[in-house]
């Protein structure tokens, strides 16, 4: 199969994510493209991973320099999972190596991991430093223990919290917290005793995100069952206000719907690379590419992805040209999560005229020629776009 036509960069940052696709049990929450090692058994492992990871590398980074403008220095690295934590401190840091050893890193490039609390320790910290990490991401969910269970999540309560200090202890200065809210059984003190926990950690990011129900998974068969409630999107709405009341109290400030950073530099420079309309490389497993309009993602199982790196190209199961009209929601899409709002240079006709009604409506303001939303359009982000798009 031929790979993916590629134009030209678009000119923005250039980022590579990393997708590391093992975890050591699957939340049932979770629909993301990762496997146990049950589940695997022989087919693929971390050692074949991490050496197809480098094939890739090595063709995308050919490809690309056959491309009119020069490749980037890469601004940004992101690897995501899964739980790359279990690959452990030297497996990341072969990761960035294998990087580095196709790409050029611009000078302060913002290097992320994610990571499970219970697969960290101060020395696996000490080492993501020392390996040229920059910044920590780690899994927090919840400080409740039964909302835990709900969501199948193995780690102990105060894990988390504990984490988050030793990568500070080791010189991150940048470390991030994810929370989910409004999972089955959620009470208001069990939000608040975790919003506690995340400000005593001492983090200068904090990610919050509804529990949503994908199709597929463990948790939508309880919820089809009825073994469990369907979140409830007036409590959702409740519970990311009370989110955004606590943060910004202590110095954190929005600034991407779900993202809050205490400072300019403390936001996720990777994700306003994707936020931003910017190119970046997707490598591993499942993961999506995006450079210059063009757009592809890699086969999904570990096995059969090594086998294609080995048969040689780019590892896509698919890919697209994305369309003018096709960027254009796009771009409509994302700028208008950001605090700096969408610029209304950027909308049609049609969606000035809906940006009119919607500031009508209370839902975001103008600010400096940035559609910008307000405190209420941010609980109704999903349906301002709707109206800007839809005629």
């Amino acid at each position: 199969m031929s790979g993916p036509v590629l134009g030209d960069f678009g000119g923005g940052p250039f980022g590579i994510y990393v997708h590391v696709p093992f975890c050591a049990t699957r939340c049932g929450y979770c629909d993301f493209n990762t496997y146990t090692a049950g589940e695997l058994g022989t087919s693929a492992s971390p050692q074949s991973w991490l050496e197809a990871l480098r094939g890739e590398l090595a063709t995308a980074a050919q490809q690309f320099a056959a491309l009119p403008s020069a490749t980037p220095e890469v601004a940004t690295i992101f690897v995501g999972g899964g739980t790359p934590s279990l690959l452990g401190g030297d497996g990341l840091a072969a990761v960035l190596d294998a990087v580095r050893a196709n790409f050029t890193l611009a000078a302060g490039a913002e290097v992320t991991t994610e990571s499970n609390p219970e697969s960290t320790s101060p020395e696996f910290f000490e080492r993501l430093r020392a390996a040229g990490f920059t910044r920590i991401s780690l899994g927090m969910q919840s400080a409740a223990a039964h909302v835990l269970k709900v969501l199948d999540r193995t780690h102990t309560p105060g894990r988390a919290v504990a984490a988050a200090k030793e990568a500070r202890a080791a010189g991150f200065d940048h470390v991030n917290l994810d929370l989910i809210y409004g999972t089955p059984g959620e009470r208001d003190g069990d939000l608040d005793a975790s919003l506690d926990a995340v400000l005593d950690a001492g983090v200068d990011h904090v990610s919050a995100y509804s529990l949503i129900v994908e199709d597929g998974t463990a948790l939508a068969r309880r919820v089809r069952r009825g073994e469990l409630p369907a979140p409830d999107d007036d409590v959702l709405a409740a519970r990311y206000e009370r989110i955004d009341a606590r943060l910004a109290a202590a110095g954190l400030t929005w600034y991407e719907v779900s993202n809050w950073a205490a400072s300019e530099a403390a936001a996720c420079r990777h994700n306003l690379g994707y936020w931003d309309g910017g190119d970046w490389l997707g490598a591993g497993p499942g993961a999506h590419s995006h450079v210059g309009g063009v757009r592809w993602w890699n086969i999904k199982h570990p096995a059969r992805y090594a086998d294609r790196v080995t048969d040689g190209g780019l590892p896509a199961a698919g890919w697209e040209t994305l369309t003018p009209d096709e960027r254009y929601t796009e771009r409509v899409m994302l700028a208008v999560r950001l605090r700096t709002g969408l610029p209304l240079t950027d909308l049609d006709p049609i969606g000035l005229a809906a940006a009119d009604r919607v500031i009508a409506d209370g839902l975001a303001t103008r600010t400096a020629d940035h559609l910008v939303l307000t405190d209420r359009g941010r609980l109704l982000a999903d349906g301002v776009v709707r109206q800007l798009l839809v005629p």
